[in-house]
């Protein structure tokens, strides 16, 4: 086995770790019958079919791994994550459409499918927060986003057209290309990849490349159904405390 070879392998080697995968799953994702063990061997060489797989899912770039390039990663886009269907109402207004836990699973698959979409609840809020721009609603699923997101909240995301808008810490809905997440987003020195955050301790952030992303809509509002008549007393008077900060700064204004 030449050096450059070698060089290959343990280029394709390290995608497989730093993405935290056993041979087996690696093997999935790429397409490969059982395990990518053959070609860490250097007994099977990297097929076309590998390399493009290596590149659409994890950016890699064809001339790094074989050693003709000493940039790892390129982008297959833009940055355009734009909504990819707007709708509107009898009037021709943007309305703000609804996808609930159900519909998200579908949504990647049927992100620019119109007729799709007008299966889909929608509404308009009469609120000047909500103008000038493409809002739309998810419901969130699971408990990642606890203490803030309650697991079937809904919350309301402002369309984010270009990656370069993504500002370090915001909530985002990210519309992946097989998944819709709400996270905390950190953006990496390295421009082709996100790190998503949940805000539940138990799980851990993880990075996605910025090719793996059809639509970002920045989260600004939430719609919640599950207020508890019976807050206990610590709340209340947090909620107290807030609305004394709110009524001072106010009167400070008009002073």
């Amino acid at each position: 086995m030449d050096n450059l070879t070698n060089q290959t392998i343990q280029r394709f080697k390290s995608i497989r770790e730093e993405n935290h995968l056993t041979q087996s799953d690696f093997a999935k994702v790429l397409n490969i019958k059982n395990s990518t063990a053959d070609i860490e061997r250097g007994k099977t060489k990297i097929s076309g079919t590998v390399v493009s797989k290596l590149l659409q899912e994890f950016g890699v770039n064809p001339l790094w791994l074989f050693g003709e390039s000493d940039q790892k990663k390129i982008q297959l886009q833009n940055g355009d994550v734009a909504p990819k269907v707007v709708t509107v109402d009898s009037e021709n207004n943007e309305n703000i459409v609804l996808v609930n836990v159900k519909a998200a699973a579908g949504y990647p698959h049927n992100v620019q499918d119109v007729d799709w979409y007008q299966q889909l609840p929608a509404f308009d809020i009469p609120l000047p927060e909500y103008r000038n721009a493409t809002y739309r609603g998810f419901q969130v699923e699971g408990d990642s986003m606890l203490p803030v997101l309650e697991p079937k909240e809904w919350v309301i995301g402002k369309a984010v057209n270009n990656l370069s808008e993504l500002r370090s810490n915001a909530l985002y809905v990210i519309v992946l290309q097989d998944s819709v997440v709400v996270k905390k987003v950190r953006k990496n020195e390295d421009s082709s990849s996100l790190t998503l955050i949940s805000l539940n301790v138990d799980y851990l952030p993880f990075t996605i490349q910025a090719h793996q992303i059809v639509e970002i809509w920045e989260v600004n509002s939430k719609l919640s159904f599950n207020i508890d008549a019976n807050s206990d007393t610590a709340s209340i008077k947090q909620l107290q405390d807030a609305m004394m900060v709110l009524t001072s700064e106010v009167r400070n204004l008009k002073n």
